[in-house]
C-alpha cells in the first residue's frame, strides 16, 4: 500500500492509497483544496471545519448532479436501443414484403412469357 502527503487548506496530511493510486489521490486533494480556497475567498474566514463541510456539500451536489445525468443519459442508451430493435424490425418486414412483391412480379412475368409463347402458364415448384 503507497502513501503519499497531500494539502488541503494549509494542513498536510499523510494518506494511505492503493499502490498505483498516487497520482490520482494527489489529484483529487488538490481539487479539494482549491475549492476550499474558492469558498475561502467568497465568504471569508468563516473557520476550517465550516469550509470543509461546504466544500463536501459542493461536492456532493456535483455528485448528485452528475448521478442524475448519468439516470437521463442510460434511459437515453435505452430509448435508442428500443428504437433501433423497432428499425431493425420494419426493415426486415420490408425486406420480407419487398422478397414477396418480386416473386409476385416474377410469377406474372413467367405466366405472360409462357402465354405469349402459346403455352399454358407453368406452376412454380414451391421453394
Amino acid at each position: 500500500m503507497a502513501q503519499v502527503s497531500v494539502t488541503i487548506g494549509g494542513r498536510t496530511y499523510r494518506m494511505a492509497c492503493d499502490d498505483g493510486q498516487e497520482d490520482h489521490l494527489i489529484r483529487l486533494a488538490r481539487e479539494l483544496d482549491e475549492k476550499i480556497a474558492r469558498l475561502r475567498e467568497a465568504f471569508g474566514e468563516v473557520g476550517d471545519t465550516r469550509l470543509t463541510v461546504m466544500a463536501a456539500i459542493t461536492i456532493s451536489d456535483d455528485l448528485s448532479e452528475c448521478k442524475r445525468r448519468i439516470r437521463g443519459l442510460e434511459q437515453e442508451i435505452e430509448g435508442l436501443k428500443e428504437a433501433r430493435i423497432a428499425s431493425v424490425e420494419r426493415v426486415d418486414a420490408i425486406e420480407r414484403e419487398s422478397a414477396r412483391g418480386l416473386e409476385q412480379a416474377a410469377e406474372r412475368i413467367e405466366r405472360l412469357a409462357h402465354a405469349l409463347n402459346g403455352g399454358a402458364p407453368a406452376k412454380r415448384a414451391a421453394q
